[in-house]
């Protein structure tokens, strides 16, 4: 089972000192997966979602999976943790006081564990660059951060539920600002807001402005809300038949 996440004094830089507040839900609620199994997904046309009143948000930009909305009411999170010893050990913080900032705006809205064993988390956030993504152009694109999206059911001991798991890869290497930017973009998407925003002035704007973003907007807080308040299978039992990779 999943520990709460708790960091040495020693590591820890001074803007993470904002970071002390309690983490929210039980850690019981964190139980390390006995199995998983792939879920073969069926293909769903776009949402048709009217746009919010007067551009408030951008719910009309996001989409669903072959069952829905991958969303949950409460998530637990695995960050790869800092060096505490050697030549990487201040880069290593530095990358994971901006992830921890990230994360907080997140905390703020959504129930969120941290937990120190990956296998009971449904995000997994790694300090790693990206691979190349290659594009229907042929083309082939850097990115300093991605999230990738499974779907998948798992047994954490109470029979099989229907769970988003989602890898984050956060580029090591840049300014902290901008990893913080980075990351909060990205931990929108893992949280079930997959699709960008028009506007650069948001968190998850498709192309961003000049100045890293490093809080959540209005617009991005008013999408949060409504995809959170739409009904969703995911978190709940498997009735069906076991599912096939």
């Amino acid at each position: 089972m999943g520990r709460l996440h708790r960091l040495p004094v020693a590591c820890l830089l001074p803007a993470l000192l904002l970071l002390t507040a309690p983490l929210q839900a039980a850690e019981a609620d964190c139980r390390v997966a006995v199995a998983t199994r792939g879920v073969a997904e069926t293909p769903v046309p776009p949402a048709a979602i009217a746009p919010g009143a007067s551009g408030e948000d951008y719910r009309q930009r996001l989409r669903p999976t072959g069952f829905g909305w991958p969303r949950l009411d409460h998530w637990c999170v695995w960050v790869e943790p800092a060096a505490t010893s050697g030549a990487g050990q201040r880069w290593d913080a530095l990358w994971l006081g901006a992830v921890e900032r990230a994360l907080g705006q997140w905390q703020n809205e959504l129930t969120i564990t941290r937990v120190e064993d990956p296998a009971a988390a449904q995000v997994r956030i790694l300090r790693r660059r990206p691979p190349l993504q290659r594009q229907a152009s042929g083309r082939t694109r850097a990115s300093h951060g991605r999230a990738e999206l499974a779907v998948v059911e798992a047994d954490r001991g109470a029979g099989w539920i229907l769970e988003p798991q989602v890898q984050v890869l956060i580029s090591p290497g840049q300014r902290p600002e901008a990893t913080e930017a980075t990351a909060l973009h990205e931990l929108g998407h893992a949280f079930g807001l997959w699709g960008h925003s028009d506007d650069p002035a948001d968190a998850m704007a498709a192309v961003p402005g000049a100045q890293p973003v490093l809080a959540l907007s209005q617009r991005d807080l008013a999408t949060l809300r409504w995809l959170y308040a739409q009904p969703t299978r995911f978190g709940l039992p498997v009735l069906s038949a076991p599912a096939s990779r």
